[in-house]
């Protein structure tokens, strides 16, 4: 009986020690503090690869900062320069790629304080391309032909400056990944391929 009522103690002293450790979360930092909750709002200009040709795309992300670290937010792009689309017939109007993907952003940067600086992060959403003409208001050829959605999936790293408590400036790689589209003339692995990136961060970090 008395070794039944000691282990009864002893299991009761270890449940209220681990009762007394403080369950880290996003809430409850490491170190003790309280959250630090920022923002950001990040434009950012893409060179790329696409169709066989150059292409720059525009955008950007942008989301909520915790503890200066991880960043959850929404971003997306936009193909901004002409690349012709194949005609299918002689005749047929000249007609360029629309494309453009947008979603889910996640982001950790390590180091955040320190001049110099670096992060990891990736987009997951979709997107969709089609064929189109330039509008013209005595135009008769429907503006936007053979789309169809996809999903979109990038990976990619930065490494960044502080300029100011406010602003960053940073540089970075990334690496598209689509599939699914059905567009005549045009393919998943065309669509996919590496990217360099320059982007400009504001906010609160």
């Amino acid at each position: 009986m008395k070794k039944f009522i000691l282990g009864l103690a002893m299991l009761a002293a270890a449940g209220s020690a681990i009762a007394q450790e403080k369950m880290e979360t996003l809430s409850t930092p490491k170190n003790g503090g309280k959250m630090r909750v920022g923002g950001y709002g990040a434009p950012t200009i893409h060179f790329t690869p696409f169709a066989d040709k150059f292409a720059i795309m525009m955008g950007g992300n942008a989301g909520v900062m915790l503890n200066s670290r991880i960043m959850l937010g929404a971003g997306g792009y936009a193909l901004v320069n002409d690349i012709e689309s194949p005609r299918v017939n002689v005749d047929d109007p000249t007609r360029y790629w629309n494309f453009w993907y947008s979603g889910f952003v996640a982001e950790y940067t390590f180091n955040s304080n320190k001049l110099f600086h670096w992060g990891a992060g990736a987009l997951i959403g979709g997107g969709a391309v089609a064929k189109g003409v330039r509008w013209k208001p005595d135009s008769d050829s429907d503006r936007w032909i053979d789309q169809s959605g996809f999903f979109a999936a990038e990976p990619y790293a930065n490494v960044e400056i502080n300029v100011a408590t406010f602003l960053r400036i940073g540089v970075g790689a990334s690496y598209r990944f689509i599939q699914g589209s059905s567009t005549p003339g045009i393919s998943d692995s065309d669509m996919s391929g590496p990217a360099a990136h320059v982007t400009l961060k504001a906010g609160r970090f």
